[in-house]
């Protein structure tokens, strides 16, 4: 590909993936895997603008035109580690839990909730938990989320309103309403089952969104819950590579802090 292709390919990427940001942040999302397509889509913009510059800067030095090439490198393989991730995302997808019918509970975990109201990503996981729900009928749903920041409503709240109108019995559902991370949604959604004579080692199933199940299940085991099965609920398109994108970050961070 000559100069002009390179040129005309950074600029694409870069209107592309400073487009998409800029979209979800007027949506009110600010995260990681928001804000990074963005600095890279900049970055791309720059390149596509400076290209002819930058490469009679390689050429005047010859470890440059290394520098440059050992750069590239080292972001493809940046990203065929993203892409491994995203692979093993989607492998979650089709997981067998929808063919489970022996479980002790249903554990659905938190996700935003602006205006007092299910965030997409929200309603996605408790209609798939709603669908479980409606197989399995004689076991209890937990559903589990604080208080966002800023609201006067807990996550759990929300989402049990959310599944009452749509026809469980609130009796079935129980109330975490005191987390702030996945790890408190599962040490106090243990504690919610014990209170019901829901032993640890129980077989549940664990609602949450398919960038999430992977992380999710490890930190349920290092919390006592021995025989979790992860459910996928498919993230909304317009946002999913982002949240995947974030997610590939909290996955190495909470590996690096011993989270599971």
């Amino acid at each position: 590909m000559g100069f002009r292709g390179w040129q005309w390919t950074m600029a694409l990427l870069g209107v592309v993936l400073l487009g998409d940001a800029i979209a979800l942040m007027g949506l009110g999302l600010f995260n990681f895997g928001v804000v990074l397509p963005a600095l890279i889509g900049v970055a791309a913009l720059w390149l596509a603008w400076r290209w002819h510059a930058l490469a009679r800067w390689r050429a005047a030095r010859p470890h440059r035109q290394w520098l440059w090439r050992a750069g590239w490198i080292g972001f493809a393989v940046w990203l065929a580690t993203v892409a491994l991730f995203f692979r093993f995302i989607a492998g979650r997808i089709d997981a067998p839990a929808e063919r489970i019918t022996d479980a002790a509970a249903i554990v659905v975990l938190g996700s935003g909730t602006p205006h007092c109201t299910a965030s997409p990503t929200l309603a996605a996981r408790l209609d798939k938990a709603l669908a479980l729900a409606q197989r399995m009928p004689a076991i209890p749903v937990v559903v589990s989320g604080g208080q966002d920041f800023g609201l006067h409503c807990s996550e759990a709240d929300v989402m049990a309103d959310y599944l009452v109108a749509r026809g469980i019995s609130p009796q079935r559902l129980l109330r975490e309403d005191r987390s702030t991370s996945t790890d408190e949604n599962l040490r106090f959604s243990r504690q919610l089952l014990a209170a019901q004579g829901i032993d640890a080692n129980a077989p549940l199933l664990l609602v949450t969104s398919d960038f999430h199940v992977m992380r999710a299940e490890r930190i349920a085991r290092k919390a006592g819950l021995t025989a979790v099965t992860g459910v996928a609920a498919p993230t909304p398109l317009y946002l999913r590579y982002n949240a995947w994108l974030r997610e590939y970050f909290a996955y190495i961070s909470g590996w690096l802090l011993r989270e599971f």
